[in-house]
């Protein structure tokens, strides 16, 4: 399936959009905009992974994402448990929120997000059959300008942040993007931040990371670097599997960078190396 991918341009007009749900007055649904809002919610939900764009394009580090459902008796929206890692720290997730889905205005969806008090409390949560009874709307923090703004084109909804609303200081940031496609058969996430001046300075250059559904079984059992366990497959994690705990920058393993070896036999796992110039 040929699943539309967020481009550097604005998916929805979303200012429009915007002003189009201001001026919006009541909240009389049609069966079908009603029938729009829980598919969209149904498509949100589930497992993802962006395994087979990661082993094809080495800009895109190997990701998992779980969206679970959660305080399923509230009226006041879809809410739902967001927990996003890299798959080789899957016990270690780098973003966790609360999204609440509603519908603004007739056919306009938005995707609210907040953060949560105790994150690592609530690492895996995704797997328990009713998450996070513990907390409540009220514990919340919502990251103002954040949210995204939906619409639906045929058997996709595209959505993306406003302008430059949701602000951001992340590695010299003034301002994060977020442009989304939700199908059936998966998500594509495109998330950015931009100086002042305009300039991106992170986030893929290219396009958005494409998460494809799928039953999570690999995913039960968080990775753990810690594991004694002495199995083959244990040992052919090696070394990867301690420079996880120590070498690590964005979620990328640092390994042999800028390193050549210019002797003569092996390099050993306890060999002395001294670093004899930088660049």
């Amino acid at each position: 399936m040929n699943r539309p991918r967020p481009n550097s341009g604005s998916p929805l007009g979303a200012t429009a959009i915007l002003g189009l749900a201001l001026l919006t007055t009541g909240n009389i649904l049609a069966d079908d905009e009603v029938s729009d809002l829980q598919e969209l919610k149904t498509w949100m939900t589930g497992n993802f992974s962006n395994a087979v764009q990661a082993a094809e394009d080495p800009e895109f580090f190997d990701l998992t994402l779980h969206v679970a459902p959660i305080w399923p008796d509230r009226t006041d929206g879809h809410w739902f448990y967001v927990e996003q890692a890299v798959r080789m720290h899957r016990d270690r997730p780098y973003r966790q929120r609360i999204f609440r889905l509603r519908e603004l205005a007739p056919g306009l969806f938005e995707s609210q997000v907040f953060t949560i008090p105790n994150p690592t409390a609530a690492v895996g949560a995704w797997r328990a059959e009713d998450p996070l009874t513990d907390l409540e709307p009220a514990d919340l923090a919502e990251r103002d300008g954040c949210a995204i703004l939906l619409r639906r084109r045929d058997d996709t909804f595209i959505g993306s942040t406003i302008a430059s609303l949701c602000t951001s200081s992340l590695r010299g940031a003034a301002y994060a993007t977020s442009e989304v496609v939700v199908t059936p058969d998966g998500v594509v996430s495109w998330d950015r931040g931009f100086a002042a001046d305009g300039r991106q300075v992170w986030g893929a250059t290219k396009g958005g990371t494409v998460f494809d559904r799928i039953v999570p079984d690999e995913d039960e059992a968080p990775f753990d670097p810690e594991s004694d366990s002495d199995s083959d497959s244990e040992d052919a994690a090696e070394p990867l599997r301690t420079l996880a705990r120590y070498r690590t920058t964005n979620g990328k393993i640092l390994f042999g960078q800028n390193l050549v070896h210019r002797g003569k036999g092996l390099v050993q796992v306890g060999d002395e190396v001294v670093a004899i110039a930088r660049r």
